[in-house]
């Protein structure tokens, strides 16, 4: 693959090149290549591609309604690369799923596996803005109430970003089935701090409790503002929105 040139990039096939855009650049690659689909769904040699084929599908829903799901964390912001990274979560979760042969492997399944909980909790959702490192402090989510408690909060500790002056923290318990794909979102009030802020412990409550869909994450996103004239402006930087998730149920 390589970068087109020139004032007017061209798009579409010519001498056995395709030209098209890829993140909103101009690359240009070899045309043709690959199997039919006559192939892939008969021949007994494709059988390895229809299986991987198949799981990439569901992976790809499974990805689709997860990322719609923490819309709140992140509304009015597109992450780079975000449906990308999160495929390699799920396909990670799928290969954890020992109850189905290739091919028909679940990520439902596989969050229900002993690593499962530990790759939700752990993956790093947005590696741009760590939010362990954005705010390196205690987390305890309470498991009857789900409560969040940051104790000894210092926010000289928070690491803002260039220009910002406020950060708010979203929270929620996200309780999805990774199977049917139901989920629903128990959201706290949403908190703005500034840097002057004096307090040593946040707390945030949900609003409302889980109804026991399926698997519940604690979800915390940040988000840096800037105050102008008295007015907050989002920042809309790729170190600027961060997601965690902090403990899973």
């Amino acid at each position: 693959m390589a970068k087109q040139k020139g004032i007017l990039p061209f798009v579409g096939t010519l001498g056995g090149l395709n030209f098209y855009y890829l993140n909103g650049k101009p690359v240009v690659r070899l045309a043709g290549g690959g199997f039919n689909g006559k192939d892939i769904k008969n021949k007994p040699s494709m059988q390895r591609v229809r299986e991987n084929s198949s799981e990439f599908g569901h992976c790809s829903e499974v990805n689709k309604a997860f990322r719609m799901a923490l819309r709140p964390f992140y509304k009015g912001y597109k992450f780079t690369h975000f449906h990308s990274r999160l495929m390699r979560l799920f396909t990670q979760l799928k290969d954890l799923d020992v109850v189905n042969k290739r091919g028909e492997r679940l990520v439902g399944n596989g969050i229900t596996h002993a690593n499962g909980l530990n790759l939700l909790k752990n993956y790093p959702y947005t590696p741009d803005c760590d939010v362990r490192n954005v705010m390196p402090f205690a987390y305890v989510v309470d498991a009857t109430n789900f409560g969040l408690t940051i104790s000894e909060f210092d926010i000289k500790q928070v690491c803002f970003i260039a220009g910002a002056t406020h950060i708010e923290l979203t929270y929620g318990v996200l309780d999805m089935d990774f199977t049917t794909l139901d989920y629903d979102i128990h959201l706290a009030d949403v908190l703005v701090l500034d840097k002057g802020f004096a307090g040593t412990s946040v707390s945030l409550m949900p609003s409302s409790l889980p109804t026991s869909i399926g698997t519940k994450l604690a979800v915390l996103g940040v988000r840096f503002y800037q105050e102008v004239d008295g007015a907050l402006y989002v920042l809309n930087a790729n170190d600027g929105v961060g997601i965690m998730v902090l403990e899973c149920f």
